[in-house]
């Protein structure tokens, strides 16, 4: 048979066992490549060409280079099978490249039944072959014969079957990639690399993508060392075509976005920020490249500390940077100035030297230039103002550096900035009534805003002569700058500064809700809003609202909540802080009484409203409401809540009701039954908190109770968390009579435990298992074996989302204090999730600042779980709990001497020595006196300015004393 018949009779068999390839085949074909040194790169390339080129004669000439091989090749290969094995290897992958792009474009197809054949086909291929699978598809992308559409799939499909948003199903793919053969790997990188010099734009920006998904598995794993050599090479060659520059700078930018600083030594550092700012040169390269070095540059900034830290390389990257922020090109400008906003929060420390170039870049920028390049600019001052503000609260600027000197920039600034900022509070578009567009005047209020917090009382100055110079002027520009610019500053300054300004200003203010113009009524309502929340707190004794204007104001917001929707929802803010100001302010939260049922009922009107847009007004309305019901006295109000909560049961009834015939009208009905599930919440809480009251709660308990478990049955997740929550607060109110209502409850709980996809139900189902734990106590008991097993069963699963798994141990410690000692038969599996979690904290990298939190989380609620236990043991079998004593210590003692310890943690780590105390008695002696670090541990939280944990440490003090004395 000659090599055309052969390769024909194996392409008859490919289709049947295509999609079985062995695997060990491959090995075999890479080990052979292997053992011929240089003639088998040069297979390797002719398998490539093959690849690429159905039409290549690869085939023939490789079979042929094999036949000269036969004297170099030992005894452990059969020249003949490895001929044969080659051919076929090739064929599959030709046939294969032939045939996915086929499923690639009918995937796209507009008849559904194509569409829906040929992705199974692809899944099919993907899950039976998923090396040869992405083979295939990277072999597409880099094709430039194929149909640009089958490469675009190509490459969406490639990156998705390397990255996810959600974690579980990201490391899912991340194990899967790692499992691949390494030669698979190799030319699916190889190919990637390739595609960087395809003529196609698209397919050359995809493949950037997908090798910096590749990069950020491998590069934290010391995999793909000679990746950053490679794309270095593309710019250093002479010959190298604009395009691949590009999609390199493009594809440099990238990496450097998916991984960390940490991972890469600095000789790569330096070689990738060299070429990157070579790269920005204006005289070696074309927009396209310099656009896409700035871009990259911007994601480079994080590994470019050391660098920072030498002035020479310092000066040379803000003189480049600077150079490129006065480029011809708008997008390069805007590249610039986003590098420089980056620059200003990640090296405010060392921008002392440059600080008079840049005010006068950002100044001109600001004046004169387009838009999005104005905006980066304003941007710039709001990073040099957050990073100041942080520095001033905490000591440490945005990026934790303790080191970093306050240099005050803003305060020097102030007398040209501030008139900048102001100038652009008068270039508003007109859009009408949407203010969800980021102008050059919404960018320049905000960051006035800020620079009130950053200099306090010292802005008034220079802000208020713009407000009385434009306050009344016929433009309505004019007057909703001067007002934006007032509302902007009433953050930070102090109270004695602000209150006579305005106490004069706010009848002005009120006569304005009437303006003609509806951008300044907004914006007028949004200022009096921020007046209420900043400068109305009876409880600390201070309020700009006497109680003659109350109310007037009162008058004022419910004549203007029937404005335009936009002005409405400002409105409703607007009442909502009023309301807040009059929380736990005793006595005169009985000012607000008076008014109550008039603000209720329009607050109900508006949530009726159609009129919107969207559903914000009516969301606005219910959270409105909820605050106001929060904030009242319970004692004068109970009456009208009451007859409130029979309203908002009547509504949620009548949503039972709705006809249902889209996904639309299910997502509306979800939306509203959540809003007003929200309100029952705080309904339940509000007249559960007074034994005055509560009774009346406990007679609404069965009407409530049974329009919940129909609203379960909508199964909606946004439905689902809000009536979850508001059984929660039910069961606390109710106490052991809530268990009348475990029967019915308990599936719906079940069907929580088990919503992995939305995991956020299934975390609020957990707290909620809590609540009832703590109202039911004992009575919870004959429940307690399903749920212990659906939580042993979730902290188990690699599927779930980790932000479920610390509620779950802290639920462990509630499910102990309800049950007792028949808590004993969990204890084994419990402890052992336990320790085995306080493992993970030990070895959990501090570095990643998402990843601290989750572990602070991780780490409280073991110690609350600890507690729960211990407590619930101490009456009647503590000696459960003696064998795990030491483990226990040992966390401990490994959170004590951790450098930066959250305060929440502290205090449970605290309370739980005190417990162990407590419960286990004389039994832990020898152990509190082995450990030293209590004594220390105690004496750092004695010294604590936390009342709160002070009382905890002398809680655990007096416990230890008892114990080892």
């Amino acid at each position: 048979m000659d090599d055309h018949k052969e390769v024909e009779a194996i392409k008859e068999l490919t289709w049947v066992i295509a999609f079985k390839l062995d695997l060990q085949l491959l090995h075999l074909q890479a080990e052979f490549y292997d053992s011929l040194g240089d003639t088998g790169s040069t297979l390797r390339d002719c398998e490539a060409a093959l690849c690429l080129d159905p039409n290549h004669c690869g085939a023939i000439e490789l079979y042929k280079r094999i036949r000269k091989l036969k004297g170099y090749v030992g005894s452990k290969y059969d020249i003949v099978v490895i001929k044969d094995f080659v051919l076929f290897s090739l064929a599959v992958l030709k046939v294969m490249a032939m045939e996915i792009t086929q499923f690639l474009l009918a995937a796209q197809s507009p008849d559904a039944n194509i569409r829906t054949q040929a992705e199974a086909s692809l899944r099919q291929f993907q899950e039976q072959n998923l090396p040869l699978f992405l083979l295939s598809l990277s072999v597409e992308l880099a094709n430039n014969v194929k149909p640009l559409e089958s490469r675009r799939l190509a490459g969406i499909v490639l990156k998705n079957s390397l990255d996810a948003k959600d974690s579980v199903r990201k490391e899912h793919l991340v194990q899967q990639w790692m499992t691949i053969e390494i030669s698979i790997k190799s030319q699916i990188k190889d190919s990637l690399l390739r595609t960087l010099g395809s003529s196609a734009s698209e397919a050359r920006h995809t493949s950037s993508q997908v090798i910096a998904k590749v990069a950020s598995i491998e590069i934290p794993r010391k995999q793909w060392p000679e990746l950053i050599g490679s794309l270095l090479n593309n710019m250093t060659q002479q010959d190298s075509p604009a395009a691949l520059k590009q999609a390199t700078m493009e594809t440099l930018g990238y990496v450097c976005e998916a991984i960390s600083h940490q991972d890469l030594v600095q000789d790569e550092v330096n070689s990738v920020l060299t070429a990157v700012v070579q790269g920005m040169n204006l005289a070696e390269h074309s927009h396209e490249v310099r656009l896409a070095a700035t871009k990259a540059l911007y994601n480079a900034l994080d590994f470019a500390q050391t660098n920072f830290d030498n002035e020479m390389e310092r000066n040379y990257i803000m003189k480049v940077v600077c150079e490129t922020a006065i480029s011809k090109e708008a997008d390069i400008r805007q590249a610039a100035f986003e590098c420089l906003v980056s620059i200003a929060s990640t090296y405010y420390d060392v921008l002392e030297p440059y600080m008079q170039t840049l005010f006068q870049l950002t100044s001109n920028a600001v004046k004169g230039d387009e838009e999005s390049v104005a905006l980066q600019a304003i941007e710039f001052w709001s990073s040099i103002c957050d990073e100041e503000i942080e520095l001033q609260e905490y000591g440490t600027g945005e990026g934790g550096d303790s080191g970093s000197a306050h240099s005050c920039f803003i305060e020097k600034a102030l007398p040209y900035l501030v008139p900048l900022l102001l100038d652009t509070m008068l270039k508003q578009e007109d859009q009408d009534e949407d203010d969800s567009i980021w102008d050059i005047s919404m960018a320049g209020g905000t960051c006035l805003g800020l620079v009130a917090r950053t200099v306090g009382d010292s802005i008034v100055k220079l802000v208020m002569p713009f407000v009385e110079g434009n306050i009344l002027k016929p433009d309505w520009h004019c007057r909703e700058a001067a007002t934006y610019a007032f509302g902007s500053i009433l953050e930070g300054p102090s109270v004695e500064t602000l209150g006579p300004l305005v106490t004069n200003g706010l009848d002005f203010l009120l006569n304005a809700m009437r303006d003609e113009n509806n951008h300044v009524k907004d914006t007028t309502a949004w200022t009096l809003s921020r007046i209420f929340e900043f400068l109305h707190c009876p409880a600390s004794g201070f309020s700009v609202i006497s109680q003659e204007k109350l109310e007037r104001i009162v008058t004022v917001l419910l004549d203007s909540i029937n404005d335009a929707p936009n002005v409405a929802e400002k409105v409703c803010g607007a009442i909502y802080y009023l309301a807040q100001g009059y929380e736990d302010a005793g006595t005169s939260s009985s000012l607000l009484t008076q008014h109550f049922p008039k603000i209720i009922s329009e607050l109900l009107k508006t949530a009726e409203r159609t009129d919107g847009s969207d559903f914000k007004l009516r969301t606005s309305a219910y959270e409105t409401l909820n605050e106001v019901v929060r904030s009242s006295n319970v004692v004068e109000t109970s009456l009208i809540i009451l007859e409130l909560l029979k309203s908002i049961l009547h509504k949620l009834g009548q949503t039972l009701e709705l006809q249902i015939v889209s996904s639309d009208d299910r997502e509306k009905q979800g939306d509203l039954q959540a809003s007003l599930c929200a309100v029952i919440q705080v309904i339940v809480q509000k007249l559960g908190s007074t034994d005055e009251t509560k009774p009346s709660i406990l007679q609404a308990a069965d009407p409530i109770m049974f329009l919940f478990l129909r609203v379960f049955a909508c199964r909606s997740s946004t439905v689902h968390e809000e009536a979850m929550l508001a059984i929660g607060a039910l069961a606390h109110a109710s106490g052991p009579e809530f268990e009348k209502y475990m029967p019915e409850l308990y599936k719906y709980l079940e069907m929580g435990l088990k919503n992995f996809e939305e995991y956020e139900v299934c975390a609020i189902t957990v707290g909620v298992i809590s609540d009832i734990c703590r109202a039911l106590e004992d009575k919870v008991l004959p429940y307690c074996d399903g749920i212990m097993n659906h939580l042993v069963r979730n902290l188990q699963s690699a599927e779930l989302n980790r932000s479920v798994k610390p509620p779950i141990f802290s639920c462990f410690g509630d499910i102990a204090l309800a049950i007792g000692e028949q808590f004993s038969k969990y204890i084994e599996p419990t402890v052992a999730m336990m320790r085995s979690a306080a493992e993970v904290c030990a070895q959990m990298d501090n570095s990643d600042e998402e990843l601290m939190d989750y572990g602070n989380q991780l780490k409280r609620s073991i110690f609350e779980a600890y507690s729960g236990i211990l407590q619930g043991f101490k009456d009647s079998k503590p000696e459960l709990m003696l064998p795990h004593a030491g483990h226990l210590f040992q966390f401990i003692e490994l959170v004590f001497r951790e450098k930066y310890r959250n305060e929440s943690v502290t205090k449970a780590a605290v309370a739980v020595m005190g417990d162990l105390a407590d419960a286990l008695g004389p039994n832990t002696k020898i152990l509190f006196k082995d450990k030293a670090f209590c004594i220390q541990f105690l004496g750092e939280c004695l010294q604590s300015e936390d009342e709160h944990l002070k009382e905890t440490a002398n809680w655990t003090q007096v416990m230890i004393a008892r114990v080892v004395s």
